[in-house]
């Protein structure tokens, strides 16, 4: 084996750096068209940023915490851990686009596409993080 085999890394853990880069550009996608539409509610008034404060740091919480129920896989041998699919996850996603969907288009319901917005971007920025810190803490624990 050369040298730039042993450097490369493993086809898993590619796929794993994948979808976290995935993950964060879905986020940086929802949190740059939510914040547009926030803005712009905000600044006619129809929303507050005390309510979208109170709406994201739960959310920010509950979506750090959520880290837990990722399942990853560490393999010591080939140093690397992988990510499954995390369906509890994605059911409430889903479900509050398809809930800030139909208050958008509701009228009298901005508010409530707004507190939708806020509660999704508090969940996926949460979630990212605690991946994030458990992958860390998972190669530390590992030694690699």
């Amino acid at each position: 084996m050369t040298a730039s085999e042993t450097q490369a890394a493993p086809p898993a853990m590619q796929r794993s750096r994948a979808k976290l880069w995935v993950r964060t550009g879905i986020l940086a996608v929802f949190g740059t068209l939510f914040a547009f539409l926030l803005y712009r509610d905000v600044a006619s008034g129809v929303f507050h940023w005390t309510w979208a404060l109170m709406a994201f740091l739960p959310c920010l919480a509950i979506g750090f915490l959520m880290r837990a129920l990722v399942p990853m896989q560490v393999h010591p041998a080939s140093q690397h851990i992988t990510m499954s699919f995390d369906r509890i996850y994605f059911g409430v996603i889903l479900f509050l686009v398809i809930v800030k969907a139909i208050a958008g288009r509701a009228p009298g319901m901005e508010v409530w596409a707004d507190i939708a917005m806020c509660v999704i971007l508090g969940l996926m920025i949460g979630r990212l993080s605690g991946i994030c810190l458990r992958v860390r803490d998972l190669k530390i624990r590992h030694n690699f």
